[in-house]
């Protein structure tokens, strides 16, 4: 694999990023919406390399948009989570913007278990502050950005207690502040946000200061720069120290279909004010010193033979599968198997569905930066007729090749879903008759500068070929995530069909 600098940090879609240290770790967490196992944290020892080190919850609240029951929640769910440390106890916080709550996680340990709360009220990108003297504070907003005092069972806002705005974006422009990160640094408070430049889209980071909570917020523009990236700035994220008393921040940046992707930034202090980035600039390259320079990280992403589990919640997750795997919504177990002799994950039908994007327990892995590929067997002999199964690209502008049964005989697609205006237009690009029932599938994806194009290809026996044209993705905000490669099974005739899926090889660039 090619070596690159630290950045961009994971190479994957890991938006609106929050950090923290603890002793010699650092906890990342970000948004991830509709996936679930949800609220995924990274680890790490160095800001450069990450692990996964917990899921949040397995299961957010099994509502019927949430399960695919009835509609979906695609672009909503879990968002922007807080993630804090005090007095010796881990804190999540974030809204899902399906249910429009907003959810409190707490934990002795990083591992869980995780106990559920909700705060009453809705705080859009919010942040939580421990007060040294026991107060309780949000921080949340979009334009304008609020500052609101909690019961210190942070279950609610503290009667009589502050509530005020601290901060008003004045420009008008696509996007105001928000995505606030709260912090209190020798004595002083710092309140970091992102919004875009008034003249054009381009994402910057705004930090502010006071003297005190019932003080005036002072501050502005911290930083404006897009690493020569297509013009797409670097923005939105947490800031950190190191055992040695350097600073960092973990902003992301938009990288096209593939997602949005961490990126380090070094800050220093003038004036009692964080400086981000070498001269106004991001470094592609920078050196930060490990605590423990032995440790060796686990993979983000893997390939998958199924045959192999472990009791370990942080390699295995929440479901027994490995932890790089997610299900596009919450999934139904009792329609899914994972043989470990056969080395299959199976996934079973129970409703017909006309779209990719409606299909029960799809598992995804996150697709990497700047390309990767993704492989699949699929055996098909247990489809019914008008069943697909196969390896997608998902967004909302999905492509994918899979098996489909027609008039009793199996046939290979490729499906290409392209922006037709304002809806999207689903095109069947190649049909393939085949008399095999187990075929081999891969995607390739190239997102270098954001090219954003995909191939297809299948084998049923006879080597690779190619099958469609050059699939366009596109990142659109219906889903509001990265592309992903994902394995899938859905009926559009009659449910109870069956696929199986085995030998699941990722190569990244």
């Amino acid at each position: 694999m090619k070596q690159y600098p630290a950045n961009p940090l994971t190479r994957l879609d890991y938006p609106d990023v929050d950090v923290i240290r603890v002793d010699d770790t650092y906890y990342m967490v970000s948004t991830t919406m509709y996936f679930m196992p949800g609220c995924e944290i990274l680890r790490s020892y160095d800001l450069v390399h990450w692990e996964h080190a917990a899921y949040v919850y397995d299961r957010l609240d099994s509502t019927p948009r949430q399960t695919l029951d009835d509609g979906a929640i695609y672009g909503q769910g879990m968002w922007a989570a807080s993630l804090r440390h005090h007095n010796g106890k881990f804190y999540v916080c974030f809204v899902a913007n399906d249910t429009h709550r907003t959810y409190l996680y707490t934990a002795d340990s990083i591992d869980g278990p995780w106990t559920k709360q909700y705060i009453e009220g809705f705080y859009h990108d919010c942040s939580l502050f421990f007060e040294e003297d026991g107060r309780v504070f949000i921080i949340y907003g979009g334009r304008q950005i609020h500052l609101t005092e909690l019961k210190t069972d942070l279950s609610a806002p503290l009667p009589g207690g502050i509530d005020r705005i601290i901060v008003t974006d004045p420009w008008k422009h696509n996007l105001g502040y928000e995505g606030s990160h709260f912090y209190k640094i020798n004595g002083k408070y710092y309140l970091t946000l992102i919004h875009s430049l008034e003249t054009r889209w381009m994402r910057t980071e705004a930090c502010y200061v006071s003297d005190s909570l019932d003080g005036e917020f002072t501050g502005g523009e911290a930083l404006c720069h897009d690493m020569n990236y297509c013009g797409q700035g670097v923005a939105q994220g947490g800031i950190v120290d190191t055992p040695d008393g350097d600073w960092f921040a973990v902003l992301f940046q938009d990288r096209g279909a593939v997602g949005r992707i961490p990126i380090l930034v070094p800050v220093h202090w003038e004036n009692d004010m964080p400086v981000f980035g070498v001269n106004g600039e991001v470094p592609e390259d920078i050196s930060v010193k490990s605590t423990r320079p032995e440790h060796e990280y686990e993979p983000l992403v893997c390939s998958d033979d199924f045959r192999t589990a472990s009791d370990d919640r942080r390699l295995y997750g929440t479901f027994g599968l490995k932890s790089a795997w997610q299900f596009n919504h919450e999934p139904d177990l009792s329609l899914v198997t994972v043989d470990r002799e056969k080395g299959q994950f199976r996934i079973r039908t129970d409703h017909v569905a006309d779209d990719v994007t409606k299909a029960k327990n799809t598992l995804t892995q996150r697709m990497a930066w700047p390309g990767c590929s993704g492989e699949v067997t699929v055996d098909a002999s247990s489809l019914n007729e008008g069943d697909y199964a196969g390896l997608c690209a998902l967004q909302s502008c999905y492509g994918f090749a899979a098996v489909t049964k027609r008039d009793g005989q199996n046939v290979i697609v490729m499906v290409s879903a392209q922006p037709d205006g304002r809806e999207i237009t689903v095109t069947e690009c190649a049909a393939l008759p085949t008399a095999a029932d187990t075929v081999k599938f891969r995607i390739d994806a190239d997102f270098d500068h954001m090219k954003d194009e995909a191939r297809f290809f299948y084998d049923d026996g006879n080597g690779w070929c190619q099958i469609g044209g050059v699939h366009k993705m596109h990142y659109r905000l219906d889903h509001f995530t990265g592309y992903r490669f994902a394995l899938f099974a859905y009926s559009t005739v009659q449910a109870g069909g069956e696929a199986a899926f085995s030998d699941f090889v990722y190569r990244a660039e």
